[in-house]
């Protein structure tokens, strides 16, 4: 079909935007972006998908009749084997996870020290830079360990940074254009992980199925909510896998780039 078959939209940005229930029939949506974005219990009917993208929490995802996400799964395990590690379900597991973490994490910070400073600002493909990466995951570990588990209500840092599309909540710091150096950034991780290492050297397997205490005061997650602690643990190892993952993939441009 020609362009002059189609309404003209392109390059229209749609933020915030509530479309649950739309319907888009012969549209093209070549070239598109999709950042933080529902699409839950979507149909696709009669599509064309050449050369897409898709990374996210994908869950009972039919392709062609096909659930696809098992067969995502066993691949990722295949080709990283310490994927497993962070899926654990006795106390113990948790721990060596843990142990793990810190071991490829201090690979991680080691290969970035060797750029210079002002690329680990810089955003490779619109995501996060290295030290906003770090950043957000001490916000992972204050809020899910700290608030959740450990009951403080409000355990920011003032440079800790919470996902993009979460909206202001009082209390919780949001400043995403702070430029604070790697060392702060790594004082403020460091914190973060010595309150998780805390916790999961206290663990016990009985411990992984207690619920955690309402939740007091504003902040994330909402107040009056409570978890399961095994919850709360596996939502940490989740972030500290799939950030190391982007940072590693971030690293290898801008290396090319310094």
């Amino acid at each position: 079909m020609s362009d002059s078959d189609f309404t003209g939209l392109r390059g229209t940005e749609f933020e915030r935007a509530d479309m649950t229930g739309a319907r888009f029939t012969t549209v093209s949506l070549n070239e598109a972006t999709f950042r933080a974005c529902e699409l839950n219990r979507v149909v696709m009917r009669g599509v064309e998908m050449v050369d897409v993208t898709i990374d996210g929490e994908i869950q009972n995802l039919v392709v062609n009749g096909v659930d696809v996400v098992p067969l995502l799964e066993a691949e990722l395990d295949r080709r990283y084997p310490d994927r497993r590690k962070f899926r654990p379900d006795t106390a113990e597991g948790f721990r060596d996870a843990w142990d793990l973490d810190e071991r490829l994490w201090e690979s991680t910070v080691a290969r970035a020290r060797r750029l210079p400073p002002e690329l680990l600002h810089e955003s490779v493909g619109g995501e996060w830079s290295f030290i906003q990466t770090l950043r957000h995951l001490a916000f992972a570990t204050e809020s899910w360990v700290g608030r959740c588990i450990l009951g403080d209500p409000s355990p920011w840092h003032p440079l800790s940074l919470p996902w993009d599309q979460m909206g202001p909540r009082p209390g919780v710091p949001h400043d995403r254009d702070a430029r604070p150096s790697l060392e702060e950034t790594l004082a403020l991780r460091l914190e973060a992980m010595a309150i998780m290492r805390r916790v999961v050297d206290g663990l016990t397997d009985e411990q992984l199925d207690s619920r955690t205490e309402p939740l007091v005061g504003p902040g994330w997650p909402d107040e009056g909510e409570t978890f399961l602690v095994r919850e709360c643990l596996l939502v940490v190892l989740n972030e500290e896998w799939w950030h190391r993952m982007y940072a590693e993939r971030d690293l290898a441009v801008l290396e090319e780039r310094g």
